[in-house]
């Protein structure tokens, strides 16, 4: 690795070869040597830039929860629009990603990870806690235009899609699941709670 090259682009160059081994072997791929010869720096670059591995990988993990942002505003801005399942079967397609998949696998097996990152989410699981908020937010924005019940339980209906979308996109070998599938999916969720009509 050059001397002088800025932090944040040894952050991104890490990261970016850490998604790149969470989606070809998994959590169990994940090493921090594995990281750095992907990356293609110096064995103690990661080392250099953060106390240690697991500091690394809470990182990785905000990193992950700080793009929900985007997600969260692109929910809103279609909130009234389209149809409620067919917006939130796009919604789920994009938050489990493969690697998204993987980063909840790798926090879900290491305890100093998730220890780490109680500070950000004293609750739940970090990642699918955060994306779990930005469906109730969605799910908030079309109760308020009358296309949710207005006594809908948001605080139940956001967990379980997410939890469904979980189990649908989670230890797959192939392709996702088809978008159908997804969608018969949110729709069995949501069905008691939709007030519009061809949802």
């Amino acid at each position: 690795m050059p001397t002088g090259v800025a932090l944040h682009d040894v952050r991104e160059r890490l990261f970016e070869a850490a998604e790149r081994i969470l989606a070809r072997g998994g959590p169990s791929a994940l090493t921090s040597r594995a990281v750095t010869e992907e990356a293609g720096c110096a064995k103690g670059v990661l080392h250099r830039h953060f106390a240690d591995f697991d500091a690394f990988l809470a990182a990785l993990v905000g990193e992950r929860i700080d793009g929900l942002a985007g997600r969260r505003a692109e929910l809103r801005r279609v909130a009234g629009a389209g149809s409620v399942t067919d917006n939130l079967t796009g919604a789920l397609t994009a938050l489990f990603t493969p690697v998204a998949v993987a980063i909840v696998g790798l926090v879900t097996s290491r305890d100093a990870l998730r220890a780490r990152l109680r500070s950000t989410t004293p609750v739940g699981i970090p990642l699918l806690t955060e994306a779990t908020g930005v469906i109730a937010g969605y799910l908030a924005a079309e109760r308020a235009l009358g296309r949710i019940a207005e006594d809908a339980a948001l605080d139940v209906l956001a967990p379980t899609l997410i939890g469904t979308g979980h189990l649908l996109f989670a230890d797959r070998n192939g392709a996702p699941p088809e978008p159908t599938a997804v969608r018969r999916a949110g729709h069995a969720v949501l069905a008691g709670a939709l007030r519009e009509p061809g949802a």
